[in-house]
């Protein structure tokens, strides 16, 4: 009863859920399928394009082992998989397109004799050549002589363990070649094939091929590593005992392989001021949002092992807590960076204790600096708004872009028009009121007439790079250094790229790439306007570190790498600081996000005064 309900509820979640069938972009083999929990099932529910059996003749029939002493007399060929094909079928669930393994343990001619009886009872399932599609049943282990091939029904191949092909070999008769890995390599699955085993696997695969058969190697390394390494070098079908995880992972190769066709001209820094104790006129501020060194390597690789932002010298690492919690939202992560304070999560500019905070523009206003923020996320997101408002809750849009007016900004650039639209609430005219020139285009913040202006950027959100906004970030930063730089007074100035953040989210290899190169083309720009102004301080770092992102492989040849995601969220992972220009040397080392505030303030008091 326990089997039967076991496998009952494998045929709903088979019949309905996500995971019925979706093939893998790359073809693997269940090997020893019949040591799963539940035979078939799993292997056929991930989309396996092989599933293995070994078979023992015991009394007149095929049982399932690999030993005598493992066998049970419920678990036979037909019980275990011919019948679960069957109901496959029957219940319509995928189609049955896949080979079924038979590696027969005993002996070959009187096991084959009962096998070809038995399948003579599920015709309706089988592939017939020429005739009717369905599982093709492939002979392993023990086999009758190659001669003998032609004898067997049209329903049954076999499997070639050789590596010689002799002209007469019934092709026709053959599925596919099989051999055993360690003849030809003794790579255990972690580091890399050394280069003399792997061409001898790739002259070898070659040859298989030349011959249009597909090959598979038992014994082989399981491992994501192998897994990868396999489907590079054209392994048709790549052995597993772990159906499920090869099948996610060999399913997320195509989309977690990654490179870029955007290129953007190096910028090298002179260095000249870089870390000179001179004051401190021009802040920049550029948060990545999300951004972990990972990342940022992985845009390097795939932009042809350089960025920009690896031209600094200055760097360190900041921890991203939040007052309440280990993992940090967007929200307290920018507040602990405008205000020096640690906050709740979802706190824009708000303490725990229930009091607004000062943050950097408001207290800048005191030293006669101006401020700014540019963003490619709404105006009113977590990251910006941390930079001019105090709301309990980032959810509360209609009170954080209420605050924009009261705010202490010169300049600010962003999307989410519309978030000052809410709730029939027009809450741009009191912009205007406020002294805010909207302007309709980057352009016009040429003008020297104006004073403070305002641009939305859209009237909903941004679109990422992938969709049409490259070189918005580096154009706008462009002209907001010349808005505020024109107005010869101190200034800060945030950039936020807030859709690295989004890559991680949804796990997207790509996003992450293209919006980290988007957001290094901005880098860019920023550290030649720090050249070309001495006195400039940029710092570039980030909020939080999202997707938990690794690179497990890459290939610099091709500048391609390869990102893992652990989750779809924020993480507590440290994130780099890197630092340019004026006093850049005091960011090193390893500190709470609060700190980059005090440094930044304590540079301010040490030049100007208020």
């Amino acid at each position: 009863m326990i089997k039967t309900a076991l496998v009952s509820c494998l045929i709903f979640l088979v019949s309905f859920s996500a995971f019925s069938q979706q093939k893998a972009a790359y073809k693997f083999h269940s090997h020893n399928d019949y040591l799963q929990s539940a035979p078939f099932w799993t292997a056929y529910a991930n989309g396996a394009a092989s599933i293995e059996v070994d078979v023992i003749l015991q009394d007149g029939q095929l049982m399932v082992a690999h030993e005598i002493e493992t066998i049970q007399p419920e678990r036979t060929l037909a019980s275990l998989y011919l019948d679960p094909i069957r109901q496959a079928k029957k219940l319509g669930i995928g189609q049955l397109d896949f080979q079924l393994l038979v590696d027969i343990k005993t002996a070959a001619y009187p096991s084959m004799k009962v096998l070809k009886e038995v399948l003579e009872g599920y015709d309706d399932i089988l592939a017939i050549p020429g005739k009717q599609t369905g599982v093709r049943v492939v002979i392993s282990g023990n086999r009758p002589a190659v001669e003998d091939y032609d004898q067997y029904p049209p329903a049954i191949l076999f499997d070639y363990q050789h590596t010689e092909f002799p002209e007469n070999l019934p092709w026709q008769k053959i599925a596919l070649v099989s051999l055993p890995f360690q003849r030809f390599s003794e790579w255990n699955g972690k580091g890399r094939l050394v280069h003399a085993e792997k061409k001898k696997l790739d002259e070898l695969i070659a040859k298989v091929h030349a011959v249009d058969r597909p090959i598979r190697f038992w014994g082989a390394p399981d491992s994501k590593t192998a897994w990868k390494a396999f489907a590079d070098m054209g392994i048709d079908y790549i052995n597993t005992d772990m159906p499920f995880e090869a099948s996610e992972y060999l399913k997320s190769l195509p989309q977690n392989v990654v490179g870029s066709s955007h290129r953007h001209n190096i910028y090298h820094p002179k260095y000249e001021v870089d870390g000179a104790t001179v004051p401190v006129n021009q802040i920049i501020l550029m948060i990545g949002d999300g951004n972990g060194l990972a990342h940022i390597s992985a845009g390097m690789y795939a932009h042809g092992n350089e960025l920009n932002l690896t031209q600094l010298r200055h760097i360190g690492l900041v921890k991203t807590q939040a007052a309440d919690d280990f993992t940090t939202d967007s929200a307290a992560g920018a507040t602990a960076l405008a205000t020096g304070h640690k906050a709740n999560n979802r706190a824009i500019g708000f303490s725990p204790e229930g009091k607004a905070l000062s943050n950097l523009p408001e207290l800048l206003e005191n030293y006669q600096f101006n401020s700014g923020i540019l963003t490619t996320d709404h105006l009113t997101g977590a990251t910006p708004a941390s930079f001019y408002a105090h709301c309990e809750d980032r959810g509360m849009t209609v009170d954080i872009a209420n605050d924009l007016r009261e705010s202490s900004l010169d300049l600010f650039i962003g999307g989410g028009k519309n978030d000052f639209l809410l709730q029939g609430r027009d809450l741009i005219a009191p912009l205007n009121q406020a002294g805010f020139t909207i302007v309709k285009s980057l352009e016009e913040l040429n003008d020297p007439a104006i004073g403070k202006a305002g641009y939305f950027a859209s009237n909903q959100g941004l679109p990422t790079v992938m969709k049409g906004r490259e070189g918005f970030l580096k154009t706008a930063a462009e002209q907001s250094l010349a808005f505020l730089g024109n107005k010869e007074q101190p200034f800060f100035l945030l950039i936020e790229g807030s859709m690295i953040d989004t890559g991680g989210h949804w796990n997207s290899a790509e996003t992450v790439v293209e919006e980290e190169i988007d957001f290094d083309e901005a880098v860019g720009e920023v550290i030649a306007y720090a050249d070309a102004h001495p006195g400039t301080l940029v710092l570039i770092t980030a909020d939080h570190e999202t997707g938990g992102v690794t690179l497990p492989q890459g290939n610099m040849g091709n500048a391609e790498v390869e990102l893992n995601f652990d989750t779809n969220d924020h993480t507590g992972i440290m994130v780099p600081l890197f630092a340019y220009g004026a006093h850049s040397g005091e960011f090193m080392g390893v500190y709470e996000n609060t700190e980059i505030f005090k440094k930044i303030m304590q540079l301010v008091d040490q030049y100007h005064e208020r």
